[in-house]
């Protein structure tokens, strides 16, 4: 075959490509799903038999994995620090790499085990509702079976990630997949699913602290809620974007529940959160610069509420990723305050 025209050839598979990336995909045709940004690496990057299942993992949608690992960074950072003195060398009051390394990897396996068992569990609503029926279950992309087995794949990479810590956290790490199990099925039974999303998603607030420790105590404990707080004001405005298909398909989410009062709902939760963060700090003892992280995080919270609108599925969806800023700031205030007593003896 002549160079033109494997030119020709390479041409054409290079706009087929394209043009998958620019689809979004049906029953019948592969592209992208609703929600996600065209451009994306794994539509740039993987084959086009591997899109479907990095779309059940949400690997095109990392928002989800992050949000997931903040309470397991923070924990980790805050148990790191907690009881410092200026006696301690810096090595000592910073989390462990490595800790923070297992921390990332399992949570990104298990947010895509997760989001791969919902979409099992809401194969039907999916299908009726118009942001999530390119997701692949629905647009006939993977079969059942298939999902099943990528979930186990997933799962088994998050086992192998906690079997690395110690044994306390091992069991700590398991219980929580009851609350993974049950998070599908609370939107057809309660008004609060958003709630039991909280449960399972501020879940590192314990294992970080666990992993440290070999324990839960009081600072693990007033993290995790004041964790569950926080998705619970972040799920809310996400949930705002599919309120009116919710309503038609019977789904029930706090956007739902608190309507145009969402506003003064979000100032208690934003709040709450940031008064259990430091109540957690103080009893930890971990030192005072590490407020400058809550109290920068209070300010960007501050800016969601001042500038949402609940009518506006795009800002909504704007301002349910700005949250990863939210996580950004308190794990950096966390490190500055464990800097803190190592460098306080030079001033």
């Amino acid at each position: 075959m002549g160079t033109a025209a494997l030119g020709t050839l390479d041409g054409c598979a290079a706009r087929c490509h394209s043009r998958g990336m620019d689809t979004v995909q049906a029953k019948g045709i592969r592209g992208r799903v609703a929600d996600a940004p065209s451009g994306h690496w794994v539509y740039k990057l993987l084959p086009r038999a591997v899109w479907p299942y990095a779309q059940l993992a949400r690997w095109d949608r990392p928002i989800g994995w992050q949000l997931l690992l903040w309470p397991c960074l923070w924990s980790a950072a805050l148990a790191a620090s907690a009881y410092a003195t200026t006696a301690e060398p810096l090595s000592t009051l910073l989390p462990s790499p490595w800790h923070l390394f297992l921390f990332l990897l399992g949570a990104i396996a298990m947010r895509g085990a997760g989001c791969t068992y919902n979409d099992i569990v809401d194969e039907n609503i999916d299908g009726q509702v118009e942001r999530t029926r390119s997701r692949p279950l629905p647009s006939g992309q993977v079969t059942r079976r298939q999902a099943w087995a990528f979930v186990v794949a997933q799962a088994l990479v998050g086992l192998v990630v906690l079997l690395q810590f110690n044994a306390f956290a091992i069991l700590l790490g398991i219980a929580s997949l009851a609350v993974v199990a049950i998070y599908p099925f609370a939107k057809r039974v309660t008004n609060w699913p958003q709630f039991v999303l909280g449960l399972a998603f501020s879940w590192g607030a314990l294992m970080g602290w666990a992993a440290e420790f070999g324990e839960v105590d009081a600072p693990a404990l007033l993290l995790y809620a004041g964790s569950i707080l926080w998705v619970i004001g972040y799920d809310t405005l996400y949930a705002h974007q599919d309120k009116e298909d919710d309503a038609i398909v019977g789904v029930r989410s706090t956007a739902r529940l608190f309507g145009d009062k969402t506003v003064y709902w979000l100032v208690g939760l934003y709040g709450g959160a940031l008064v259990l963060f430091a109540w957690a700090y103080a009893l930890a003892e971990v030192p005072m610069p590490a407020l400058a992280g809550l109290l920068a995080a209070g300010a960007h919270m501050t800016r969601q509420i001042r500038s949402l609108d609940i009518d506006d599925p795009d800002q909504c969806l704007r301002l349910f990723r700005s949250n990863n800023t939210v996580g950004w700031l308190i794990f950096l205030g966390l490190l500055g305050g464990a800097v803190w007593p190592a460098v306080r003896p030079l001033f």
